[in-house]
């Protein structure tokens, strides 16, 4: 079950929110050290993901993990997958449908994801470590809506996940209300200052950098 270790949950409305910032705007607000591996890349251009995590963690080279994340997964939910860095085909096409059906909005995957192509075609957001054919087994059940590190980051069930093509960040849910209100300042301090810079304001003297 998707829900913070103390009970916040991170609502749809915040979730929107975090996806408008992006993640730039979103990681320097936090304040946190929450952005997973720059390696993690989306896997087709235009991705975006903002959801809520249901951490999973495989062993290598096998998928069961997420087929049985899968039933567990609520609508609004973004797998955030261990796959130990493993390049494999840990994901596809048939996954993927069987995400969307279960209104899952997204996947992390720190291992190998495959038919990026369908995945593109169905507007699926999948981020991954790499491409890669190579099959998988189906034997070890793995751990599901637990507390893991993926990429760097711990990540626990029901932190907010957001994803475009800056990176990855990940919250927990009682950073995401006073991230949105920093985020907000910031956008309308960064908006002031590119109308002055196209004014022909220095960026040395509206930072204060001495010179």
């Amino acid at each position: 079950m998707s829900t913070s270790v103390a009970g916040e949950r991170v609502t749809d409305e915040q979730l929107a929110g975090l996806g408008r910032y992006g993640t730039a705007t979103v990681y320097e607000a936090s304040g946190l050290d929450c952005a997973l591996d720059p390696a993690l890349r989306p896997v087709w251009r235009g991705a975006r993901i903002a959801g809520r995590a249901l951490p999973v963690r495989t062993h290598p080279a096998d998928n069961l993990p997420l087929h049985l994340a899968l039933e567990q997964a609520r609508p609004g939910d973004v797998l955030v997958v261990d796959g130990r860095g493993e390049l494999c085909g840990y994901w596809g096409e048939v996954l993927a449908v069987a995400a969307r059906a279960r209104g899952v909005t997204g996947l992390i995957m720190d291992g190998g994801v495959r038919d990026t192509v369908e995945l593109e075609e169905m507007g699926f957001p999948v981020f991954s470590r790499g491409v890669c054919v190579r099959r998988t087994g189906k034997f070890w059940p793995g751990l599901a809506g637990e507390e893991i590190t993926v990429a760097g980051v711990p990540v626990r069930p029901g932190d907010a996940v957001v994803a475009d093509a800056d990176g990855i960040v990940v919250l927990p849910p009682s950073a995401v209300a006073p991230t949105l209100e920093k985020s907000e300042a910031r956008v309308e301090k960064e908006t002031a200052f590119l109308e002055r810079i196209r004014a022909g304001a220095s960026t040395m003297d509206l930072y204060g950098f001495g010179r």
